[in-house]
């Protein structure tokens, strides 16, 4: 009669669902919920892994450390890439609206929101959360805008927009300061515009 053979130590095996095409988007999204409750600090790859119901070590081969996957985290609410097109189509005397329209439409949705509370609640004391929102917000969007507008000093004027703009958010999502946190969005959208407008178009 054979014995039954040894069982092996070591990392366990995959499941079927730790694999494919919906296990990023699976972390990512657990990844987002995470950073938004918890802040960057005391999110983990393995808290991550476990509400996405994957092996920790599928995090880190989809993403790599901590940070990076933070990073990943955020940039599904902003698209740099895909938006900074549109804001420059069309009349340049606009920017400033388009602008202010699609940053508070962006905190205005509960689903791009939650993962930009936690980074600019962790910004304040975690640099890898500073450098998120330098990176995000400032140089892949406003600097892009601003140099596309060709308009002198490009990248202090990139500053200046987005210290406007997350100044707003910080009062008005974060510590929900009043007026400012009830007020309707369009009344923010136009006396916010014209001020944008003239960081990035005037001379």
């Amino acid at each position: 009669m054979t014995s039954p053979a040894p069982r092996r130590r070591g990392r366990p095996a995959r499941k079927e669902t730790d694999t494919g095409p919906g296990a990023r988007e699976k972390i990512l999204e657990s990844a987002r919920t995470e950073f938004a409750e918890r802040g960057y600090d005391k999110a983990s790859i393995r808290g991550i892994a476990k509400a996405a119901g994957v092996d920790p070590a599928l995090v880190h081969h989809y993403f790599g450390t901590k940070d990076e996957v933070f990073a990943a985290a955020i940039e599904v609410s902003f698209e740099p890439a895909l938006v900074a097109p549109a804001l420059l189509a069309g009349d340049p005397d606009g920017v400033g609206e388009r602008l202010a329209r699609y940053f508070i439409g962006v905190w205005e949705n509960p689903v791009t929101r939650a993962p930009l509370l936690a980074v600019i609640r962790s910004a304040l004391t975690h640099d890898a959360a500073a450098k998120v929102l330098r990176v995000f917000v400032l140089r892949r969007l406003l600097e892009r805008i601003a140099e596309d507008l060709d308009v002198p000093d490009p990248t202090f004027r990139a500053e200046l927009a987005a210290s406007h703009m997350i100044g707003i958010a910080f009062l008005r999502y974060v510590i929900k300061a009043e007026p400012l946190a009830s007020a309707d969005t369009e009344e923010i959208i136009t006396i916010v515009a014209p001020t944008l407008q003239r960081y990035l178009t005037e001379s």
